[in-house]
């Protein structure tokens, strides 16, 4: 039998290959980065052949890279999670996670059961309060955010896009109430959520009316809130298609069948040394698998 590698040859690979960094890789592994490239050079020499394709900056597995973290990548999960569990720490995992009030309510709470019942060992403690990015490692593991991008250094996985609509009250998408054109807006309250500050603008162009201004806007912190404003017709709220979904109320609807595209996205981000945590690892590989 041939004799095996350095474990810590393994692990650089596998943690350079997952993060797409050398430099990220080495953050998570508390090494610097020219130690990390010798580890994984040793790995290559052992298996006589190179496993990255390395370009200007940036670094990308090749086949017979992609095929090796394939097979070793579980393989060291799993010794990993031996090792929790020999040591005591695998009975129970907890995450804390900062999570928007809306996203949690609609697209997180409906599947947790899932979750449980994947890894009924991990415990989610939610955090809905506003800054969750500044609070990473000060009181949370991870967040998912609303955001164009994400900062700089930050792991992220982006979850979709999605479109901004207009949302009213049923009463203004049929009756004597409807509204018939986006004209009819001029006259009105636009409801925006300080995270989408530029949904209406971002409507507007969509709509073709680009030159259109409604008399006055609300501003809210709260999705929650905004809905039940619109719903109680103070207004008509630019929001993400998701967020009517998942409401699942009558008293709501789209208004004139027009969505637009936004550059603002739903983003998982952690430190990225906090991806060497299993309960940091186990809810985004579920997260990032679950569709919707």
């Amino acid at each position: 039998m041939k004799r095996l590698p350095p474990l810590t040859a393994i692990e650089a690979f596998v943690q350079t290959a997952r993060l797409g960094s050398v430099k990220a890789a080495a953050d998570a592994l508390a090494l610097s980065s020219p130690a990390l490239t010798r580890r994984i050079q040793a790995l290559e020499r052992h298996v006589n052949r190179p496993l990255f394709e390395r370009r200007h900056q940036s670094i990308h597995l090749n086949e017979d890279g992609e095929r090796l973290l394939a097979e070793v990548g579980p393989v060291l999960d799993e010794l990993g999670q031996a090792l929790e569990r020999a040591t005591g720490g695998g009975a129970h995992l907890r995450l804390r996670l900062g999570v928007l009030p809306l996203f949690a309510s609609y697209r997180l709470m409906p599947r947790l059961p899932e979750l449980k019942q994947l890894h009924p060992e991990l415990h989610l403690d939610l955090d809905t309060g506003a800054g969750a990015v500044g609070r990473l490692e000060d009181g949370l593991d991870a967040a998912i955010i609303l955001a164009r991008e994400p900062e700089p250094g930050l792991y992220a996985h982006e979850l979709g896009l999605n479109r901004v609509i207009a949302i009213g009250a049923s009463k203004f998408a049929e009756g004597p109430e409807a509204l018939a054109d986006p004209g009819q807006l001029a006259g009105m309250t636009a409801l925006i959520h300080r995270d989408l500050p530029n949904a209406f603008d971002y409507w507007r162009e969509a709509a073709g009316v680009p030159d259109l201004h409604m008399a006055e806007t609300d501003m809210f912190d709260s999705g929650q809130l905004l809905l039940n404003a619109a719903i109680q017709g103070l207004g008509v709220a630019f929001m993400f298609e998701m967020h009517l979904e998942g409401a699942h109320d009558e008293r709501l609807a789209q208004l004139f069948g027009i969505a637009a595209e936004s550059p603002y996205a739903y983003w998982f981000v952690c430190r990225r040394a906090a991806l060497n945590r299993r309960a940091v690892r186990i809810f985004r590989d579920w997260l990032v698998g679950t569709p919707g």
